[in-house]
């Protein structure tokens, strides 16, 4: 994989903006299904096809990474194993509800995007409790040079151990997920890839624990974490 920062889209949509989290409103409401997913198959026959999006030239922290292939898998889960320096987690992937963003995040772990990165923003405060990860450039506007169909029903909710995409209301997302380590109260904007297991709720445990420096406070909120959480790895399981 080329780690060759390009100019692309704006992708200020890989950022959890709390001004869009804290409103009324959810802008990124896509309506019934999963957008994106085409006539290249179906979720009966076990596979749909995902309209990958392009970047354009307003943000140099993007990482030239080809999209997956077209059509993906959408039934079942799968699992990705989390090494960091401060332990594992395991995030389980809903193939079956949100086919592309876990297609997408299975791709970039198989090409190594995440590995030795931050997570570069914790938040504790009321209605958003979360860990961010995602950003190889550890600036919270970095991600692929392609985009992936935000998936929501407008059911969305985020509970203690969600796993989330972030963005900016755009209907597009990035690279950028976060992990909720206590309820969390969001618009249903933000596709719910999947769930973090015990060991791993542990681990945002100790994250939480250890709090925040506020260095993006009051908006969009929180800051880089007091002790640095460092993705070391992540596998297919």
């Amino acid at each position: 994989m080329s780690r060759r920062l390009r100019a692309a889209a704006g992708l200020s949509g890989a950022l959890l903006a709390l001004a869009a989290c804290g409103g009324s409103t959810a802008e990124g409401e896509q309506g019934e299904g999963a957008p994106g997913a085409g006539d290249g198959g179906t979720a009966a026959s076990g596979t749909v096809s995902c309209e990958w999006g392009e970047g354009s030239s307003a943000n140099p922290y993007l990482i030239e990474v080809a999209p997956p292939d077209d059509v993906v898998p959408a039934s079942g889960t799968t699992d990705l194993l989390v090494r960091t320096n401060l332990g594992e987690l395991t995030l389980t992937l809903d193939r079956a509800a949100t086919p592309c963003a876990a297609a997408s995040l299975v791709h970039l772990a198989e090409q190594g995007f995440f590995d030795d990165t931050p997570c570069h923003r914790e938040v504790d405060i009321e209605g958003l409790r979360v860990l961010q990860c995602g950003d190889p450039t550890g600036t919270g506007a970095g991600g692929p040079t392609y985009t992936s169909p935000t998936e929501v029903t407008g059911a969305e909710t985020y509970p203690r151990g969600t796993v989330a995409m972030a963005n900016s209301n755009q209907g597009v997302d990035g690279s950028q997920f976060f992990l909720v380590w206590d309820d969390s109260q969001l618009p249903p904007a933000y596709t719910v890839v999947g769930t973090v297991d015990e060991a791993g709720l542990a681990v945002l445990d100790e994250v939480a624990a250890n709090g925040n420096d506020g260095s993006l406070d009051p908006s969009p909120g929180g800051g880089a974490p007091t002790v640095p959480v460092t993705i070391e790895s992540v596998t297919v399981a």
